[in-house]
């Protein structure tokens, strides 16, 4: 893919004529025009709407960033417009449908802020007729939802907020809680963990892989993931390899979450799908993705240590959604999931804390109910735009047992059944 230089010089892509191609006999598909501002050139924004038309649509938003709108989630709105619900997905700045200036260049760095992301979804929502809509955010969405309830309160009619990412001090959160499961908790999990960290294993790549395997199955899928692991470096260790990357001692299993978490976030580049090498910026400039480590085992301020220099380094969060939640005069669903290592349930505790009129819902999952459990967001969204939020506390073992369709639905088995067969074969 071609590419050209942005204003701090860097090299960026170019846009990809990809997401248009594959956009191009999607129904409901529009674009709203962007003006010039001291930061960005004009551009067209593209949005989606589906369903029944309604008085007060569903936004629905994303996380990442980079995830694209209009192409991953074809399914999603048409499993929404079966339950009836007017949904707008909206593609964000800088990603798919929306990358391109209107000369055709990638937009530039500058242009990445998420007080104009906010504004760009009241455009959205102007170019459609909507006064007042139902605004629910995922993970980094849920920012951009909660910002947008900060910047635009008289056009929210209702929040949700699935796996509520509100503030750089989050970080906290998400280190305790992965401390407390991987090096406090369980001995088995605690004790391969240590063994692997003395064995040399990048802390980094070896947080990512604890943290996506509980997330997909718990520790019914890390703890024999984990055991099988350490029983091959041993062996790799004892025939005089060492236990590192690339040895023998990894299975296959975990050679593909290896894989997959040490894929360089910017790297990870599908056109219209995925694309964070522009709207990083507002995760490091804005959101505090690239932090200084504590010094102490695990830190997931690693994770993203490897590109933080290619992005503005942290500047100061846009706004101070803890204060902010005290004004929502709204009802608000916080839905997060028992296994979530991003995002805690401690965080949505907060908000549920400083927000008036919340109700808050735990439901067995990972993280993002979005990409990991959307018949369960979509159960939520319909109470919530029904007037019936109260109702799913109640129900969420019933919300957690129903059918998995998203993204990862099949990941959790998949892996768990290639782990039994590693193991098999090995012993």
């Amino acid at each position: 893919m071609a590419t050209v230089k942005n204003e701090a010089g860097r090299r960026t892509r170019a846009p990809s004529a990809l997401p248009r191609l594959l956009a191009a006999s999607m129904r409901g598909v529009r674009r709203v025009r962007r003006p010039a501002t001291p930061t960005a050139p004009a551009f067209d924004l593209a949005y989606v709407r589906t369903g029944p038309r309604s008085s007060l649509p569903i936004v629905v938003i994303p996380g990442g960033p980079g995830l694209g709108s209009v192409l991953p989630y074809r399914r999603f709105r048409r499993r929404a417009a079966a339950l009836g619900l007017d949904v707008i997905m909206m593609e964000h700045r800088g990603v798919g449908l929306s990358r391109a200036e209107l000369d055709g260049h990638s937009l530039p760095l500058s242009a990445m802020r998420m007080v104009d992301v906010i504004d760009d979804l009241a455009a959205v929502l102007d170019a459609e007729g909507v006064r007042r809509a139902y605004i629910s955010g995922s993970s980094y969405g849920s920012y951009v939802a909660a910002g947008f309830g900060a910047r635009h309160p008289e056009r929210v009619a209702g929040m949700l907020l699935d796996s509520a990412l509100q503030s750089v001090a989050d970080r906290d959160a998400e280190r305790a809680m992965i401390r407390e499961l991987f090096v406090d908790g369980d001995a088995r999990i605690a004790a391969s963990v240590r063994e692997l960290l003395d064995d040399g294993s990048d802390p980094r790549i070896l947080l990512g892989v604890l943290r996506a395997a509980y997330e997909l199955g718990g520790e019914g899928l890390l703890e024999p993931l984990l055991r099988q692991r350490v029983r091959g470096a041993r062996r790799a260790g004892d025939s005089g390899r060492r236990p590192g990357r690339g040895s023998s001692g990894r299975g296959s299993v975990w050679s593909a979450l290896e894989a997959y978490v040490d894929k360089g976030e910017s790297e990870a580049h599908v056109p219209g799908f995925y694309e964070f090498d522009l709207v990083g910026a507002i995760a490091f400039r804005e959101l505090g993705f690239g932090p200084d480590p504590d010094g102490s085992v695990l830190d997931p301020s690693l994770t993203y240590a490897s590109i933080a220099d290619r992005f503005p380094r942290f500047a100061g969060e846009p706004f101070d959604l803890t204060a902010a939640a005290a004004d929502f005069d709204w009802p608000t669903v916080l839905l997060t999931g028992s296994r979530d290592l991003r995002t805690p349930a401690a965080v949505a505790q907060r908000v549920a804390e400083a927000a008036p009129d919340t109700v808050l819902v735990e439901i067995e999952n990972g993280h993002s109910a979005l990409e990991s459990h959307p018949l369960a967001l979509l159960h939520a969204l319909q109470r919530l735009s029904r007037g019936e939020q109260r109702r799913l506390p109640a129900e969420s073992a019933m919300m957690s047992a129903l059918p998995r369709r998203g993204f990862v639905a099949g990941l959790p088995r998949l892996l768990a059944t290639g782990t039994r067969w590693e193991a098999a074969l090995r012993s």
